[in-house]
């Protein structure tokens, strides 16, 4: 693996995973990150790797789904192997408008299937990266598997279930080094703040409701970014091609309990206080259409097989998330005002959606 193209590189779990892959691991190749820039994709998260990485890093603003603008990305840099993050990830947006979901997720999924089967001669591995939701909802007990039937419930897991089928068909019928990873949900740095970590705990610094649906009793197996990356990495250097690999924290948590975790927690940092305790902010809301009730995922697979575990627990893992949004307010703070916006439009245009 020479010249990896690594989709949605901008993005929560895309830039950590270059991030580690330039600083922390053995890999001594080229990155290519692909990214349309999309509300989410943020060029900010990987400011420095350009000019720390020269020769080895290079962004390219494209978007995954035109096919001409990924065949110039091909040809022009070599490619040899590709791990696919680009999606639409929110589950919450792929209820309003699922338009979105189809077409990057499953249009855009088959374009890179395509083009890697017309450079099948020189491609080392196409790695996939997917979620524990197109499994659908657990019970009280039991783990997702490898061999759990999907059922997914949102059109966000839907659309992803059906970009994991059309990657497991072409490795059937087309022979793709390929392998797929289904991870639980992920937190740390650079996460979007739409999510329930980064919203959470940016709520609750500026005494704002924190808002929990239904009962807040679903729950959720979490994994630290970094974890997942080194999973990733794992998994593509030694995995075997044509298997799928389940990836989760051994953290499972109800929603409720991680909102007061973030709360007990901040209360007692040296940040400013609030009046009274911030568990008082914990407002219930709504519940959303078809919310899982449980993931919890079985990654002995991984473990047994390529000796991987996760490095953090979950309290570690958190107290890791809290300290770096506490640390990082410029970022949030352009984040969130969409001034990073702004300069993304002046320096590569406007984003796709």
């Amino acid at each position: 693996m020479k010249n990896i193209l690594v989709t949605g590189g901008c993005g929560f779990i895309g830039s950590n995973f270059i991030r580690y892959l330039l600083k922390e691991s053995d890999f001594s190749g080229s990155v290519i990150n692909v990214d349309c820039l999309t509300y989410a994709g943020n060029p900010e998260n990987l400011s420095d790797m350009e000019e720390d990485f020269k020769g080895n890093y290079v962004f390219v603003k494209a978007d995954i789904c035109h096919r001409e603008q990924m065949e110039a990305v091909f040809e022009q840099y070599g490619i040899d192997t590709i791990c696919h993050f680009a999606a639409e990830s929110h589950v919450d947006r792929s209820i309003v408008r699922p338009d979105a979901f189809i077409q990057t997720n499953i249009v855009g999924t088959f374009t890179l299937l395509e083009l890697a089967r017309a450079n099948q001669d020189r491609l080392e591995l196409f790695h996939h990266i997917s979620t524990d939701e197109v499994f659908g909802s657990l019970g009280s007990g039991g783990y997702f598997t490898e061999e759990t039937c999907y059922k997914p419930n949102s059109p966000y897991s839907a659309s992803k279930a059906s970009s994991d089928h059309l990657v497991r068909a072409y490795s059937k019928t087309y022979g793709l080094p390929v392998t797929v990873s289904n991870c639980s949900n992920n937190y740390g740095p650079y996460q979007f703040p739409e999510k329930l970590f980064p919203l959470i705990i940016l709520n609750a610094l500026e005494g704002k409701s924190l808002p929990v649906y239904g009962d807040g009793l679903n729950v959720r197996d979490w994994l630290y970014v970094r974890d997942h990356c080194t999973a990733i990495w794992t998994i593509m250097r030694h995995g075997k091609r044509g298997e799928t690999y389940n990836v989760g924290g051994n953290s499972e948590m109800e929603n409720i309990r991680i909102v007061e975790m973030i709360c007990d927690i901040l209360d007692d940092f040296p940040v400013p206080a609030l009046d009274a305790p911030r568990r008082n902010l914990i407002t219930y809301v709504k519940d959303r259409p078809g919310h899982d009730r449980r993931y919890a995922i079985d990654f002995s697979k991984l473990r047994e097989e390529l000796g991987w575990a996760p490095e953090e627990s979950f309290e570690t893992g958190m107290r890791k998330t809290i300290n770096w949004y506490l640390d990082n307010r410029d970022w949030v703070d352009r984040v969130l005002s969409g001034e990073y916006k702004s300069w993304i439009a002046e320096q590569y245009g406007e984003g796709r959606g």
